[in-house]
């Protein structure tokens, strides 16, 4: 449901469903958006508060509901309506690999660590650290995929 709303709050910004889906690059990342969705359906995350719960971290799922909510309207709006953009489609197949990239590199930790996962910051069962795969190179590669393209922005 948060996926259609998501690409549903784009598709407004844009101005309607045939605007949006008339650039080839849009429609790349809808398809992508689903894809990345489906396969997070498989990764055992979960949102267990746990053995222990830092509750006091609670208030940032509002926080990032209400980011998550502008990041889908906002960059379609100003896309449609030219302000606040940098050459059109080739920076809209960047962010399609970012996107795809950062998708991936967060979705991966999920599956390494399965059942072990909560999107709260809490100490589940049987946790225990974990430093093969993805965690031998980056030790908080969710956190990682979030600031790619912020990482990449201020490098261009």
């Amino acid at each position: 449901m948060a996926t259609l709303a998501y690409l549903g709050l784009a598709i407004l910004g844009w101005g309607g469903f045939a605007a949006f889906f008339s650039h080839p690059a849009l429609i790349a990342l809808a398809i992508m958006l689903f894809a990345l969705s489906g396969v997070a359906l498989f990764s055992g995350g979960n949102l267990s508060p746990g053995v222990r719960e830092d509750r006091a971290n609670r208030w940032v799922i509002v926080a990032f509901g209400l980011i998550g909510l502008l990041a889908a309207y906002l960059p379609a709006y100003t896309d449609q309506k030219g302000s606040w953009t940098l050459d059109g489609d080739a920076i809209r197949w960047l962010g399609v690999i970012l996107f795809v990239a950062g998708g991936a590199l967060r979705i991966w930790p999920v599956f390494v660590l399965g059942h072990r996962y909560s999107g709260l910051v809490a100490i589940q069962p049987g946790h225990k650290l974990v430093t093969s795969g993805v965690y031998r190179v980056i030790r908080h590669p969710s956190s990682a995929a979030s600031t790619m393209p912020t990482a990449v922005a201020r490098r261009a």
